[in-house]
């Protein structure tokens, strides 16, 4: 079988929850950088591959599929079905759903005004409005993580592995974590997780290219 091709750039968070859900999933894969910096997802071999031209894409043979959420649990499903990060049983798997769900529209979306904003629009100062909103989506994951030593319940889950992504990114971007005791005891356990320094170099790259357009930090 041809191997997995997974099309990333290392300062996207969704592209590195990718690489994540790969690393946890012990598959397999060709990582091929596409530099969203130097404008090469507009390529046109690029294209033609994903029109959307976004990373991550994933390339499974004569397969193709972006957005993260659903190449993750893509790769749980066809070669680790039933594996304890997306587990087969309803419950679980509906619980996980729900985090997933609140990553891509809480959590990311906080984020990515905060670096849209910087990166794409030219701020230099984070607007209260943009902090606040960040720290309403904290607030919920330091919620979701009482009692629990995982964001879904007491073993890891792909649910897990995308906020960290996030999670990640915006700790390097300058974010205090001191309110977040829980999300800060999470955050310690994920450092055992395999990919754990590769997701914390592309947060850092990305953290770094926010804050040094910054006139004062988060």
């Amino acid at each position: 079988m041809a191997p997995l091709i997974l099309y990333h750039f290392p300062g996207s968070p969704p592209s590195r929850s990718a690489l994540l859900a790969l690393r946890n999933l012990d598959l397999d894969a060709e990582v091929k950088i596409v530099n969203l910096f130097a404008g090469e997802h507009l390529a046109e071999e690029f294209i033609a591959i994903n029109p959307d031209h976004t990373v991550p894409t994933l390339v499974d043979e004569d397969y193709i599929l972006w957005e993260s959420k659903a190449i993750v649990t893509y790769l749980a499903e066809q070669y680790k079905p039933g594996s304890t990060l997306y587990p087969n049983d309803p419950k679980k798997r509906g619980l996980i759903n729900h985090r997933l769900y609140y990553d891509s529209g809480t959590l990311f979306v906080a984020l990515r005004d905060v670096l849209m904003s910087v990166l794409r629009s030219g701020a230099t100062v984070i607007t209260q409005e943009r902090k606040d909103n960040v720290h309403k989506a904290l607030e919920k994951l330091e919620a979701y993580l009482d009692g629990c030593d995982w964001i879904a319940g007491d073993e890891c889950t792909l649910a897990d592995l995308c906020a960290l992504s996030n999670v990640a990114t915006l700790k390097h971007v300058g974010v205090g974590f001191e309110p977040y005791p829980n999300i800060n005891g999470w955050y310690e356990r994920c450092q055992a997780l395999p990919g754990f320094e590769e997701n914390d170099e592309g947060a850092s790259f990305l953290g770094n290219a926010v804050k040094s357009k910054l006139e004062e930090a988060f």
